[in-house]
């Protein structure tokens, strides 16, 4: 497994790696679900949502579960569910105190999220000093990103580190930089822009996951929690 010669910059998604959103989307898209007589969702499907804009994820619930609904219609069905739940939110194990140790170090840092800008308020809202600490946040919904061109798409990483750089005046290039993922598509979308890859699925995840070491291809490790992290390997 190759490491990067020297981390300059962490970019971070945040679904399901910073927050506990994940358990959220399914505790809400299972009450659809329930109402129309299907499901629950389980991680075989789950697996192939997760990174993915909102708009595309929702086609795929549609489709497999036969939900007689447009993708307006189940859209703000989810917008009203989950608003109510947003304010639960809280860090995952191990997140705060990384972002925080990362800024002590002076390491610049981006959020690269799939979320659209009020979708992130209203997930962050709440949780005080800890999203306060990063130097860029790049949304799914930002209009300097394609249509088209969410994750598996490196896009959002490059604008997440174009916008360190500008911050910073540095020229940090993509194989200096770790992103730190926890669905299949965010991990192809952080190979696919040439990064370090830290891996840390959902503890339930693990057993749909595949073959996790062809699918990092040396690009990357997989950890069972950010807690995990052995810093000092890769120079932080």
């Amino acid at each position: 497994m190759t490491h990067p010669v020297s981390v300059k910059a962490c970019l971070f998604d945040m679904d399901g790696l910073l927050i506990n959103t994940e358990d959220i989307y399914t505790e809400t898209l299972n009450e659809t679900l329930t109402e129309f007589g299907k499901g629950p969702l389980t991680w075989d499907v789950k697996i192939q949502l997760q990174g993915l804009p909102g708009p595309e994820a929702g086609k795929k619930v549609i489709q497999y579960y036969e939900l007689p609904m447009t993708l307006d219609e189940y859209d703000r069905r989810n917008v009203a569910l989950q608003s109510l739940k947003w304010g639960t939110c809280e860090f995952l194990p191990g997140a705060l105190d990384l972002l925080k140790y990362l800024k002590t170090k002076g390491i610049p840092i981006a959020l690269c999220t799939s979320s659209n800008r009020s979708k992130f308020y209203g997930k962050t809202g709440h949780l005080g000093e800890g999203f306060d600490l990063f130097d860029a946040i790049v949304t799914g919904d930002d209009p300097k990103i394609p249509k088209g061109r969410g994750k598996p798409f490196p896009d959002v990483w490059q604008l997440g580190l174009k916008e360190l750089n500008e911050k910073f005046l540095t020229d940090i290039t993509p194989d200096e930089c770790i992103v730190f993922e926890d669905g299949i598509p965010g991990v192809k979308s952080a190979k696919a822009f040439g990064a370090h890859v830290i891996w840390v699925p959902h503890p339930e995840a693990h057993a749909v996951l595949g073959d996790t070491e062809a699918l990092l291809a040396g690009k990357g490790e997989l950890l069972c929690s950010l807690e995990k992290l052995e810093k000092a390997k890769y120079g932080l």
